[in-house]
């Protein structure tokens, strides 16, 4: 067997990384030859089930993956409330891992009216949509009259490497994180896709009965407009990405009544949709 696929253990005195392995690398840095073992994180095929049933296959980390099966199913608006979710069982084989959902008859009925395959790959949310009815959502206008305070996206954007322990060890991988109104980072998922990093996320606020509407999410990616679908779904009004959106990703986010902001770094951002929902003064 090629010896990048064994994953060789962690030294004694450096702490071990789930989510990643450590391969032996070569290369060069400031010139000079070098060799040493470095973590990378992993991908592997995640398969969905519902009933029995299999609806998707995603590429994914496989990390926190209870909440990444709650958090799509509800995203995707396979289920309506988290109790509609019954049981998860982690099916791990050379493939892949399969991800059994147990969920209410309710849910099964409407998911089996509208059948698509998802087969996805890293960073698609569409891949394999059978038409373009099935692209967006039907979704009812956020009714929010929360007011935002630029300092708050702020602030949260500079707690985001402190609680990223994967990205700190790989550097690969996108994180999703839900903030106060104050700006402080209390729940964050990682993965190597992005709409992945959301679904877990967004699994981990249902999984703990938090009231999402009470603060924002904040992403380190672009904004698309699949990921302003996901917020609102959530009845999150308030979406801040590091980089830009897409010009459907800000429609989406008018339509839906979400703040959408972008280019979130350090003191800086710009406001696409709901700007009146944003305090930009100091």
């Amino acid at each position: 067997m090629n010896a990048l696929n064994e994953s060789l253990p962690p030294p004694a005195d450096e702490p071990f990384c789930e989510g990643a392995r450590q391969l032996p690398v070569r290369g060069l840095r400031q010139g000079q030859v070098f060799e040493a073992p470095d973590w990378v994180a992993e991908e592997v095929p995640v398969a969905l089930e519902f009933n029995g049933i299999s609806h998707a296959v995603m590429l994914a980390t496989p990390l926190d993956l209870e909440d990444f099966a709650l958090g799509f199913s509800l995203s995707e608006g396979i289920l309506d409330a988290a109790h509609e979710l019954y049981g998860v069982e982690e099916v791990v084989s050379p493939e892949g891992i399969t991800l059994q959902l147990e969920v209410a008859s309710s849910a099964f009925m409407k998911l089996k009216e509208r059948r698509r395959s998802m087969t996805g790959r890293t960073g698609c949310g569409l891949c394999g949509t059978e038409n373009l009815a099935q692209v967006r959502q039907d979704l009812a206008p956020l009714d929010s009259r929360s007011v935002w305070s630029a300092a708050a996206v702020s602030r949260a954007m500079a707690q985001f490497r402190e609680h990223q322990s994967l990205q700190q060890f790989t550097g690969a991988v996108h994180a999703a994180a839900w903030c106060t109104a104050d700006g402080d980072v209390r729940w964050l998922r990682e993965d190597v896709g992005r709409h992945n990093a959301l679904d877990k996320l967004i699994g981990a606020l249902a999984h703990n009965d938090v009231d999402a509407s009470q603060g924002f999410i904040a992403v380190t990616s672009r904004a698309s407009f699949e990921m302003v679908q996901k917020a609102a779904k959530a009845g999150v009004s308030l979406l801040a990405a590091v980089s830009a959106p897409t010009a459907l990703a800000i429609e989406t986010a008018r339509c839906a009544g979400v703040t959408l902001c972008g280019f979130a770094r350090q003191q800086d951002l710009v406001v696409y949709s709901h700007a009146d929902r944003i305090s930009l003064g100091n």
